[in-house]
């Protein structure tokens, strides 16, 4: 188990450390399909998900967030593979519970958005309820140290994740993060900001936003809440170049083609690492406490917002250092012809 938890290191002003979006990384590698975006590798293939856990703490995330995004039943029954749904949100558990433990790090459980969720609709809502419930009381039976409620558009189905995780959660802490129209706005009409403002005075430890927003279309979000809240709160944005007239990678055009990019073109608009690092920087100056990244992340993009903290995780040990490369390198040991080559690829202005 972690020797501090998440509220010890919210409350004493630590900054918490997330990576999110396994989803992204395991399509990228060929074991989860587009469209459905149901972790199916979970059962199939555990042995690749302890991995990139792994992967991610040895980068520096301060937790392993049980990959249960997507597990829920809508989502399980809309593959046909609903009979597997204990089974599947159960091995998640047990595998981030087992990465924690070995590691030292919080284990977070996780709901999500539902797809089900509709204001006008009480039975589906109720259905949505019961959804919440039985992950929230398997994250409680595989030990989370705390829960997650996350990529919520709409503040209704983000306050009923926040009460079933209060509700049957044993106390642990919740912590809940919403995703917004590209205008700000909660599918409900409230402002993002307002929303969180809610979800923290309904008693979440930490409140933000996470995935559909780059670093660049994020940040003016965040100032908002920052100016909205008193506690602790989230940011973990997509890793991809989100622009003004683009604030969604669901929106963003291939630059090339000019065609809608998301989600199989996505790759040409990632973010540089030093975009990342920018993004660290401003968030922190902002007052966000509680930071990732979401769609698009992986561990080199985890390791730079870790080390622009000011930490220097295990992956630090092979961070880029390029005295030795043989045309650019500045070490004496490297042969003066090669050195000599450099202009032939760059020539400073």
């Amino acid at each position: 188990m972690a020797t501090k938890g998440l509220l010890e290191r919210l409350n004493s002003g630590e900054t918490v450390a997330i990576a999110e979006g396994y989803i992204f990384e395991f399509e990228r590698r060929g074991y989860l399909q587009c469209g459905s975006f149901v972790p199916e590798i979970i059962i199939e293939r555990p042995d690749l998900l302890k991995i990139m856990h792994e992967e991610f703490v040895h980068a520096g995330s301060d937790v392993v967030l049980a990959f249960m995004y997507y597990t829920h039943r809508e989502k399980m029954r809309l593959i046909g593979r609903e009979d597997d749904l204990e089974t599947i949100n159960k091995d998640a558990l047990k595998i981030a519970r087992q990465v924690a433990d070995d590691t030292g790090t919080l284990m977070a459980g996780n709901l999500c958005n539902t797809t089900l969720y509709n204001p006008d609709n009480p039975d589906a809502n109720e259905s949505v309820k019961e959804m919440f419930k039985e992950q929230v009381q398997w994250s409680v039976e595989a030990g989370a140290d705390f829960i997650i409620g996350e990529t919520f558009n709409l503040l209704g189905e983000a306050r009923l994740a926040l009460e079933v995780i209060k509700t049957y959660g044993k106390g642990l802490p919740a912590v809940i993060t919403l995703t917004p129209n590209p205008d700000g706005k909660m599918r409900d009409g409230i402002e993002c900001a307002n929303a969180c403002k809610i979800i923290e005075d309904a008693g979440a430890a930490a409140v933000g936003v996470n995935c559909h927003f780059g670093p660049t279309t994020m940040l003016p979000i965040l100032r908002e809440i920052r100016k909205t809240c008193k506690g602790p709160i989230c940011a973990l944005p997509v890793t991809y170049r989100t622009t003004p007239e683009h604030p969604s990678f669901m929106s963003l055009v291939d630059p090339k083609t000019g065609a809608l990019a998301f989600p199989v073109d996505l790759p040409a608009l990632l973010c540089s690492r030093t975009e990342i690092a920018e993004f660290t920087k401003a968030a922190m100056e902002i007052g966000v406490q509680y930071i990732g990244l979401c769609c698009g992340n992986a561990a080199h993009y985890m390791r730079t917002m870790v080390e622009t903290l000011g930490r220097l995780p295990p992956a630090s040990r092979f961070s880029p250092d390029m005295s030795k490369h043989c045309y650019y390198g500045t070490d004496e040991k490297v042969s003066s012809y090669c050195k000599a080559r450099k202009t032939e690829y760059h020539t400073e202005s």
